[in-house]
């Protein structure tokens, strides 16, 4: 059986009159890759700071690890770690300065602080940039150094909101290798992110999110087999593309075969988490 390490029972918060989180149901397992999904102002960073203890929830409640995020909030924060979306290292510090003063926060002695900086520079191949002040640094590897500092303390979960944000391709995909390994040797990842692709290629289960709401949760396969694994896309007067969704290649073929021939433009492709979130909700995760 699944531990949760996780949960949340009608979590809601509210700003005013302006619902950021709105009855949610969340459990996420130990030991796997959660993504959370959807569009910028969805709810997503909100959920974090909750869970985080950086701020209190309106109603309903939200366990990590079993310590209530409330009423334990110092045992909640020895069980994370978190890299925000915008770099928040020290810019006046470099690489090593830097874990040095976040080992001190979570007091670490110094053998242990010395021994665990450079395991993890070493981890994520940062030795030799460890003298360096962090603004010199590309874009990547200050992401790379925002985990190292999150993971000083050995938590067993790793926070992630939106990782990838302003890196190129090529970026990316070496920090989600990064991301991969850190889950493969044992750490659950909560991963927020409006990347269709990041989701899929990272995470073993969904969550979509929708204007504070839960809209759906399950493994990317099963989402998209709830709607169809194929896609066939059609193109109306050069202006109105519809979607249709089918269970096999098979079925959308045969479903083009007899189409009007007035219908010009026509793609069979592979159905994703997009499409989910489209036919749930009417609009692009990209969409703010």
């Amino acid at each position: 059986m699944l531990n949760d390490i996780i949960v949340t029972e009608n979590l809601t918060k509210n700003y005013g009159k302006i619902g950021a989180v709105q009855d949610l149901n969340l459990n996420v397992h130990s030991g796997e890759t959660f993504g959370f999904l959807g569009p910028n102002g969805a709810g997503k960073t909100t959920t974090i700071r909750v869970l985080t203890t950086l701020t209190k929830p309106t109603s309903g409640r939200a366990w990590v690890n079993g310590f209530d995020v409330v009423k334990e909030p110092d045992n909640v924060k020895k069980e994370f770690g978190i890299a925000q979306q915008h770099m928040s290292l020290d810019r006046d510090l470099n690489v090593k300065e830097n874990l040095q003063l976040h080992a001190r926060l979570h007091h670490l002695e110094s053998s242990e602080r010395k021994r665990r900086i450079v395991e993890l520079l070493d981890y994520v191949e940062l030795t030799e940039q460890a003298d360096r002040m962090v603004m010199a640094l590309s874009g990547g590897m200050q992401k790379r150094v925002m985990i190292v500092r999150a993971l000083i303390h050995r938590p067993n979960i790793l926070f992630l909101d939106e990782p990838t944000v302003g890196l190129d391709a090529q970026t990316r995909r070496r920090l989600w290798e990064l991301i991969r390994r850190l889950n493969r040797d044992g750490t659950t990842i909560f991963l927020t992110t409006h990347y269709i692709e990041e989701a899929e290629a990272l995470c073993q289960r969904v969550g979509i999110i929708h204007q504070g709401r839960l809209i759906a949760l399950g493994k990317p396969l099963e989402l998209r087999q709830k709607l169809g694994l194929f896609t066939v896309e059609t193109l109306a007067n050069n202006t109105d593309t519809q979607y249709h969704y089918f269970s096999d290649r098979a079925a959308a073929k045969s479903y083009v075969q007899n189409l009007p021939p007035e219908l010009k433009t026509i793609i069979i492709r592979e159905s994703n988490l997009e499409d989910v979130f489209v036919e749930l909700t009417g609009q692009k995760v990209s969409e703010d």
